[in-house]
C-alpha cells in the first residue's frame, strides 16, 4: 500500500543540482511527487509510493549528489495527494531555480 512522506533537506543543497538528482532517483524508484527549493535554503521533497522505495529515497537524500553537502534530512508522514500520483516533477517556488 502506498504511503506519502515529506522530507526537508538541510545543508548546501541549492544550486548544486540537488532537485534534478532527486527527480532522477524518484523516477528510478517509481515514486510520485515533487521536489522544490524553499526560500530558507532547504529543499522540500514530497514522495508517494511503497514504504521500501520511500526508505531507499531517504537513504539517497542523505547522500545527495557529489556537489551537495547534506546536513540533515527531516522526514514526516504526509497526506496522500492524488494530484501527484504517476508523476514526479521539479517545482519552482516564487522564481527560485
Amino acid at each position: 500500500m502506498d504511503q506519502a512522506r515529506r522530507y526537508l533537506v538541510e545543508g548546501s543543497v541549492q544550486g548544486v543540482g540537488f532537485r534534478f538528482f532527486v527527480e532522477r532517483v524518484a523516477r528510478q524508484l517509481n515514486l510520485s511527487g515533487y521536489v522544490k527549493n524553499l526560500r530558507d535554503g532547504r529543499v522540500e521533497v514530497y514522495a508517494l509510493g511503497p514504504p521500501e522505495q520511500l526508505a531507499d529515497l531517504k537513504r539517497r537524500l542523505e547522500q545527495g549528489p557529489r556537489a551537495a553537502r547534506v546536513k540533515r534530512v527531516h522526514e514526516e508522514e504526509a497526506p496522500l495527494q492524488e494530484r501527484y500520483r504517476n508523476q514526479f516533477t521539479v517545482e519552482f517556488e516564487g522564481g527560485l531555480w
